[in-house]
């Protein structure tokens, strides 16, 4: 499955031990991580300015990431209905990767459900669909 973690799910793997780490090792393990220039220059931002992480750390993640996933880049002409313009180039980035699977704890981004044929859900959802072998639209 081609999957996009939103950067909430990625500081939380990095910075917790939990269901949100259990998702990004499942994701590289298991799946074909999509990400974005956008998502890997959040993550660093995040993890630097309010988490406080090494710069070590991120640097080696930042790598991890990039080794194990294919790059995509927004398309500018995907209107997506959010208001957060950071969000809408996330999932325009996913979109264009041809993401079938959103993960994310943003409830706005969740209230969306999907976007065209990509599923949009929380880490949870995801968990449970991976540990099942079932594919976003088999859920409905």
């Amino acid at each position: 499955m081609r999957v996009f973690l939103d950067t909430n799910v990625i500081v939380a793997a990095t910075a917790t031990r939990g269901l949100c780490a259990d998702v990004m090792r499942e994701v590289l393990a298991r799946h074909d991580l999509v990400i974005s220039t956008a998502l890997l220059d959040e993550v660093a931002a995040v993890l630097a300015d309010k988490i406080g992480a090494p710069s070590d750390l991120i640097s080696a993640l930042i790598a991890l990431l990039r080794d194990g996933a294919e790059l995509s880049e927004p398309l500018k002409a995907v209107e997506i209905p959010v208001r957060d313009r950071s969000d809408r180039v996330l999932l325009s980035a996913a979109w264009n990767g041809k993401a079938e699977i959103f993960v994310t704890g943003d409830r706005e981004l969740l209230e969306l459900h999907e976007i065209g044929t990509m599923a949009v859900v929380s880490p949870r959802a995801f968990w449970e669909l991976a540990k099942a072998g079932a594919r976003p639209g088999r859920t409905r």
